[in-house]
């Protein structure tokens, strides 16, 4: 079986790679987006009402499709991001990262000693299939892809540093956050922070990493597809049930 990060080879290719938002924290919901065709999946770790249990659900329901299972965890905790490894999550995206620092101890918490601190347990973990993957732990690090989510101010005070960091295979920007940290709650059309959007894909850019975004209207998904943002989520689950049960109401209303 190849075990191959495949999100992760296509990010270093160049790649452009489309995905979706999952919010609605079940594994069902969570195996009908599968199908769809996206390049990837986010497993919402940080705002949707997700455990370790139901995070573990939505890996085993996608798993048999070819969308990478992202995993973004509530914070950097390195005890958190052992368990999400530990059960089978190969791609994380960790929010809040604001230093270089903070990125390297992400990268740390990924690796088995003597390159980082991950606990090892491979015997006991889903990741290893319980031990029976020959060669696991000397693979490990290959396979998994670390991406960081860089959304306030002083995030972007230490961008360079933070995409520079070795270990680091992607950078994340997160627009609302981002726009509120910038004085612009809840506008993240603001001018100001669409600039500092261009300007960050650049910047990751010149790092030699791939930049990534939410971007949930079409319009916007073309335009920073437009200023070089690589892996782009174009929804999310949550907000496209309730958005079509309005629309269907709203249209037997009118009719």
């Amino acid at each position: 079986m190849n075990y191959s990060n495949s999100f992760k080879l296509a990010l270093q290719r160049g790649e452009t790679l489309y995905g979706y938002w999952l919010a609605l924290a079940h594994p069902y919901a969570a195996e009908a987006c599968a199908g769809a065709g996206y390049d990837w999946l986010l497993i919402d770790g940080e705002h949707a009402p997700n455990t370790l249990p139901s995070i573990l659900a939505q890996l085993q329901a996608v798993a048999p499709y070819p969308a990478e299972a992202i995993v973004r965890p509530v914070n950097d905790d390195r005890a958190l991001i052992k368990q999400l490894l530990d059960i089978g999550a190969r791609t994380l995206l960790v929010p809040m990262v604001e230093t270089a620092e903070q990125a390297q101890a992400v990268v740390a918490a990924t690796r088995y000693p003597p390159a980082g601190v991950r606990g090892v347990a491979s015997a006991l973990v889903r990741a290893s299939r319980w031990g029976t993957r020959e060669g696991y732990l000397a693979q490990a690090e290959q396979e998994l892809c670390v991406l960081v989510q860089v959304e306030s101010r002083k995030g972007l005070d230490h961008l360079d540093e933070i995409a520079a960091v070795q270990g680091i295979d992607g950078v994340f920007i997160g627009p609302a956050d981002l726009a509120a940290s910038l004085g612009h709650l809840g506008n993240p059309g603001h001018p100001e922070v669409q600039a500092e959007l261009q300007g960050a894909a650049q910047r990751i850019r010149a790092a030699g990493k791939p930049a990534g975004i939410l971007a949930v209207a079409e319009a916007d998904a073309r335009r920073y597809h437009s200023w070089g943002y690589q892996f782009i989520a174009l929804g999310v689950d949550v907000l496209d049930l309730t958005r079509g049960a309005k629309a269907a109401l709203s249209r037997q209303q009118e009719g």
